[in-house]
């Protein structure tokens, strides 16, 4: 296990071992910053002596394997998974707003020249760029830590089109094939689903003039999007019995099929992440590309993990793995929904969050519990605590009284766990203790 080190000038030098920490510690050379990852400052001046450090970020949607490498060995490991609830929320917020333009209050009318994306050039979705700000900030916490020299970045970029055309047994686009895609030649995505259904509904195939058609989410917009393959035409009548649940969808229409939301996010992400990091940082960025990363991984030996990847990424291939690696998880600062949108007995909109500081405990503050450290997952008035390890373990059933709680840090937006060992697979795998 590595202690890493910064100077009385804040800044980083080479990590030392804990037997060297502890020494320094008891001769009041130096104090402790943080506890995890555990980090401690010189009382005095060094010599700042330094080698050359490299890291290696494998980028992903769901999970970031980090890792920073010398030559020989392994300082620093780390499997972060960044923020996946940004859609839910903005769609909480939609929903919010259109209900208050409906309630009988002040009339608000609604803007549609105050557009974000029209004002600025270059501006992206906010789940894409809330992701792409925790790439970065992962490697400014890191650079807090370590003394980096250099940094490799692993971009990817999907042919969405190509692996449609696979998953659908169509032929392979080539050429030409890639501008002229699904919905080549039509008005827009509502048109382009009348068209592919020829204008039938799809429930109970009635297409004479009379009938209404509309065009049916099979998933919620929140969930699926206005993609095509999420969408159906259904008449006006088989639309009303489909959501009060009187009918079904056919088997075979009723799932949306495979999602890319993932692989877009990706293609989006990959310049604009590095572009922001060279910007932001004065040491060298560069990129590189997942069959350059499979090739080296599998010439060294190592299974498949994002934490391996970030080690071959980093381009030292003999370097030795330490006992220890670190999760993290990315969550909000804020609840800024003020009211619980179930409106209770009597009219009443209940808030819909705590105070913000209860018994001088905040959400997500790092604690002390028996000689173990936990995070604030619930507070309630009483003074009892909901503790919890990061893969959801409750300690006590998920009820501890704050008299035995003992804050190490306060809450900053983001939860870093120790473990014992590299984990040996992907993190759908459990990690191991």
């Amino acid at each position: 296990m590595y202690v890493y080190v910064i100077n009385k000038h804040g800044q980083p030098v080479m990590p030392c071992r804990h037997r060297t920490a502890r020494v320094l510690l008891q001769k009041h050379k130096a104090t402790v910053v943080k506890q995890v990852p555990f980090t401690i400052r010189l009382l005095y001046g060094s010599s700042g002596y330094r080698q050359p450090i490299s890291l290696g970020m494998d980028a992903g949607s769901k999970h970031i394997g980090i890792a920073a490498t010398t030559e020989k060995k392994v300082l620093y490991a780390e499997e972060l998974s960044p923020r996946n609830d940004v859609v839910k929320l903005l769609s909480v917020r939609r929903q919010n707003r259109k209900t208050r333009r409906n309630r009988k209050t002040r009339y608000r009318q609604a803007r549609f020249d105050n557009r974000v994306h029209s004002k600025y050039k270059g501006w992206l979705a906010p789940s894409v760029e809330v992701k792409i700000q925790e790439h970065i900030s992962a490697v400014l916490r890191i650079q807090k830590m370590l003394p980096l020299s250099e940094i490799h970045v692993e971009t990817a970029e999907f042919d969405i089109q190509r692996l449609k055309a696979m998953e659908e047994g169509k032929p392979v686009p080539v050429g030409t094939d890639y501008q002229n895609g699904e919905m080549y030649d039509q008005y827009n995505v509502r048109q382009y689903v009348l068209f592919r259904d020829d204008y039938k509904c799809q429930c109970c195939g009635r297409h004479d003039d009379g009938v209404k058609l509309h065009v049916h989410h099979k998933e919620s917009r929140q969930t699926g999007g206005d993609t095509p393959n999420n969408l159906i035409t259904l008449c006006k009548d088989c639309h009303k019995a489909l959501h009060a649940g009187t009918i079904q969808l056919p088997g075979d229409k009723s799932k949306r099929g495979k999602s890319y939301r993932d692989s877009a996010f990706m293609g989006i992400m990959r310049k604009a992440m590095v572009v922001q990091l060279r910007e932001l940082i004065d040491i060298p960025v560069t990129e590189t590309y997942g069959y350059i990363t499979k090739c080296h991984r599998e010439n060294a030996g190592l299974p498949k993990s994002h934490i391996n990847d970030a080690i071959m990424i980093s381009r030292n291939f003999e370097t030795v793995s330490d006992d220890t690696y670190y999760i993290s998880k990315a969550v909000r600062h804020h609840n800024r929904q003020l009211h619980k949108n179930t409106i209770l007995k009597g009219g009443v909109r209940k808030r819909n969050q705590a105070p913000h500081v209860v018994k001088n405990f905040r959400l997500f503050d790092l604690v002390r519990y028996e000689n173990g450290f936990y995070y604030v997952f619930g507070r309630r008035k009483s003074g009892f605590m909901d503790i919890r390890t990061l893969d959801g373990k409750k300690v006590n059933n998920g009820s501890v009284s704050y008299k035995r709680l003992k804050v190490i840090s306060a809450s900053k937006g983001m939860l870093v766990e120790r473990k014992k060992a590299i984990p040996l697979a992907d993190s759908s795998a459990s990690f191991l203790a």
